[in-house]
């Protein structure tokens, strides 16, 4: 498999296969920062798209190609916290993240997937931002800590705290919903 280096430098000489190529291998993670910062996915959705366009125009002036990744994922994080800024009074939508993988009708687990779907929502929007994203970068991505520090600017051990008090303030809201239907 070809490396991102090779691929920007593909892209640079005008090949549009090679920039499709990077779009698909890090659309996932640019989702889920921008779904991380603006909490609805139609927003994630445009500020991705916006931010592959910014990428492609500004390809070259990217100094080191093999970490095309990084620098993405620093312009996505920057255009979202832009938009978020632009929308501070619009209500956010649920997280739609959560798919049924089977594909099948079930109507009782659909509506209990939903049911978590929403308690998880509403917990995550109850983090921090950078709580927020760390653990769905780590959680949902599958990032290391070095990778996330680096995108938030972070020692590695900041991180695994953050990601730490993160997931015990989950646990602790998701508990108290439990008992409360319980």
């Amino acid at each position: 498999m070809e490396g991102d280096a090779g691929l920007v430098a593909r892209a640079r000489a005008g090949d549009e296969s090679a920039f499709e190529a990077l779009v698909r291998r890090h659309l996932s993670a640019a989702h889920t920062v921008a779904l991380g910062v603006l909490r609805d996915p139609a927003d994630a959705d445009d500020v991705c798209q916006d931010s592959f366009v910014a990428a492609l125009q500004q390809l070259d002036t990217l100094a080191e190609p093999h970490r095309f990744g990084a620098w993405l994922l620093r312009i996505v994080r920057n255009r979202a916290l832009s938009a978020l800024r632009k929308q501070r009074v619009r209500a956010a939508a649920p997280l739609e993240w959560v798919v049924d993988a089977a594909g099948d009708a079930n109507p009782g687990r659909d509506a209990e997937r939903s049911a978590l779907r929403d308690r998880l929502s509403a917990a995550l929007d109850t983090l921090p931002e950078h709580q927020r994203q760390i653990v769905l970068l780590h959680d949902l991505e599958e990032w290391k800590h070095r990778e996330i520090g680096e995108l938030l600017g972070m020692p590695e051990g900041t991180v695994r705290h953050h990601l730490f008090q993160a997931r015990r303030a989950l646990r602790v809201l998701l508990k108290s919903e439990q008992e409360k239907e319980g």
